[in-house]
């Protein structure tokens, strides 16, 4: 499971069957420190409550699949989690 920003929508014309109604977003993929790691993402949502600006979590892979309503569609990311709040970690001590 990942942390990342939700950053905007995408539109498609054209929907795979078992994916009709589920909305595809872009997410930023963050660090522990809420920085952006790597590319954005297009993830579909799982929770069909996520929008821009939040922090959610998201999974890839077979996982991702297997979060959607109809199991087995043919995404590589979904967005599973929106985030409430947020408690950072306080460094070790040496």
């Amino acid at each position: 499971m990942q942390l990342g920003r939700v950053l905007g929508t995408v539109v498609a014309t054209t929907t795979y069957p078992g994916l009709e109604g589920i909305r595809l977003l872009i997410v930023q993929p963050l660090d522990r420190q809420l920085q952006a790691k790597g590319k954005a993402v297009i993830a579909a949502d799982a929770v069909a409550m996520a929008g821009p600006g939040e922090l959610v979590t998201f999974v890839a892979s077979r996982e991702a699949a297997l979060a959607m309503p109809e199991t087995f569609v043919p995404v590589d990311h979904a967005i599973v989690g929106i985030v409430d709040a947020l408690d950072a970690l306080k460094p070790e001590a040496p």
